[in-house]
């Protein structure tokens, strides 16, 4: 009986804090398992906006380790690998948290969660610009550019199909999270590798938006055909 409990608080939580968004990523079960573990533990005096601001000094945390690693040693890096963790935190409780006390403002929340993860790349992606040498500089400023590219289709995708997803396929910001942790302890034992995965990382993200971007237009293309 208190297994069948537990199971039915779980979807009870479920349905309540994830219902507003489609998620397609690889992580999504163990992150989703995580998140309901982790809400009914958040303090009360925490609220959805303080989780916000935490996940924004998050990605702070990721600008000071290259800026750290510049100047100091490259091991600093792996305060960056704290910050992304941080940085999770605040991002995928925030509007959760709201769903689950039941205190959400869709669209305060919607825009906010836009600015903040706006806010928070480009603190990232500002951070390797002053840690990257010479010509690969240009990376952080394609990486940057090309995740505001995303985050655009991912609004006009919300646009003509009212359905709102955050993710490219199989790939969403957490598992871009590992990848940029992974390349942070690679740059540290491998001290020059970051030009090359950056730009490996750089060059997939374009080629993910291009075909996003492609199925964009034959989505909006279908609606416009079958508007009444």
């Amino acid at each position: 009986m208190g297994k069948e409990t537990l199971l039915e608080d779980y979807s009870t939580i479920v349905q309540r804090t994830f219902s507003d968004r489609k998620r397609t990523n690889i992580l999504k079960r163990a992150e989703q398992s995580t998140i309901v573990f982790l809400l009914p533990k958040v303090p009360e005096f925490i609220s959805p906006n303080l989780l916000t601001l935490l996940g924004t000094l998050g990605s702070g945390l990721v600008f000071l380790a290259f800026v750290l690693g510049t100047y100091l040693a490259n091991g600093y890096l792996l305060l960056g690998i704290i910050g992304l963790a941080i940085n999770w935190l605040g991002d995928s409780l925030d509007g959760r948290l709201a769903y689950y006390r039941n205190i959400p403002r869709r669209w305060y929340g919607f825009a906010l969660d836009i600015i903040a993860d706006w806010i928070g790349i480009v603190l990232i992606g500002f951070g390797y610009y002053i840690y990257a040498q010479n010509d690969t500089q240009i990376v952080a400023f394609a990486f940057v550019a090309l995740y505001g590219w995303s985050i655009i289709i991912s609004q006009l995708r919300y646009k003509i199909t009212n359905e709102y997803s955050i993710d490219s396929g199989f790939v969403g910001p957490t598992e871009l999270r590992f990848i940029i942790a992974f390349i942070l302890i690679t740059e540290v034992l491998f001290e020059g590798s970051i030009a090359y995965l950056a730009g490996l990382i750089t060059v997939i993200l374009f080629v993910i938006n291009i075909i996003d971007s492609l199925k964009l237009l034959k989505l909006g293309d279908f609606k416009d055909k079958n508007q009444d």
